[in-house]
């Protein structure tokens, strides 16, 4: 398939924070027919209604950003619905691609797909050679089903469909909810709301010792740019900024970013779940997509644009 600005493009999930971003980064880049639909105009869980909307649509390329997605207690919580929404989407969404004829999926995954105990930093390699770490494995195994459905698409048929597990996300329309979000759109939220009540203490989960590393969004959206007009040569890619740090660092920038004066309290009572999560990005820098965006900056503007839309 030859790429062009009128190439059809649908990007699932376009209103989420890493469709939203895709988004942004496609239509900067010059292309013009991108397709979105909301999940009231189509319910990805629906087998008829998703096969209807490519016969319908006819899109050459497919960018699966929808999921079903929350942190550590919403994972806990609801393991079924993780499991079973989120092999419902993309099972729809790659096998009616599949039928309908594109020849470019991209499928978005996540580095919860690695063993717990991997060895760091995670090497695409390592999937499958070890347990998951329990607190998300649904979601996990979910992810894991969808890899490997576009890995024998491509063995089976030599269709160009890549797979892309990015590191911990953050930037602009993450989800700020306490009860589902994760830890960085998390402590952005408890920060502001106890810098406006009087610098309140902030309570935070676990005891800040675990490792993890994050990238933003508009980064990701580069490197699924990065993949729409590249061919790779492998199915499986990790993308990430490739440097970490430890919770209670990351709480330390975020609580100095926001202006909180407080203190922090860390309830060590609460599951801290991977000691560390780092991904190997070396196959995708190698290729020639690196993140561009430091952390830093990164939760400064993240920060901005949550303010903006709190007043």
């Amino acid at each position: 398939m030859s790429l062009t600005k009128d190439t059809k493009i649908y990007i699932a999930g376009h209103r989420g924070m890493v469709g939203s971003a895709v988004w942004r980064a496609l239509s900067a880049a010059g292309f013009t027919q991108l397709i979105g639909k909301s999940s009231k105009e189509l319910d990805l869980r629906n087998q008829a209604a998703v096969t209807d909307f490519f016969t319908s649509e006819g899109p050459e390329v497919v960018i699966n950003a929808a999921a079903k997605v929350g942190g550590i207690l919403a994972n806990n919580t609801f393991p079924y619905a993780f499991l079973m929404e989120n092999l419902q989407i993309q099972n729809n969404l790659i096998s009616a691609a599949h039928q309908s004829g594109v020849t470019k999926f991209i499928f978005l995954g996540s580095s919860c797909i690695y063993p717990k105990l991997a060895p760091q930093p995670l090497k695409e390699e390592y999937l499958l050679t070890a347990p998951l770490e329990a607190t998300n494995e649904w979601y996990a195994i979910a992810k894991i089903a969808g890899v490997k459905a576009c890995e024998a698409i491509r063995k089976e048929f030599g269709k160009d469909f890549v797979s892309l597990m990015p590191t911990n996300l953050y930037g602009p329309n993450d989800n700020f909810d306490l009860l589902s979000s994760h830890v960085l759109p998390a402590m952005i939220r408890k920060f502001h709301e106890a810098k406006n009540n009087a610098h309140a203490t902030v309570a935070l989960w676990g005891s800040g010792t675990p490792m993890r590393e994050f990238l933003h969004v508009d980064d990701l959206a580069q490197a699924v740019l990065f993949a729409l007009q590249n061919t790779l040569p492998e199915h499986l890619y990790n993308l990430g900024s490739g440097s970490d740090l430890t919770i209670k660092e990351l709480a330390l920038l975020i609580q100095k970013a926001v202006g909180h004066e407080g203190e922090i309290m860390w309830d060590d009572s609460k599951p801290d779940g991977t000691p560390r999560k780092l991904m190997d990005v070396s196959k995708m820098n190698a290729l020639g997509w690196k993140a561009q965006i430091s952390l830093q900056d990164g939760i400064r503007s993240t920060i901005e644009w949550f303010v903006q839309e709190e007043r």
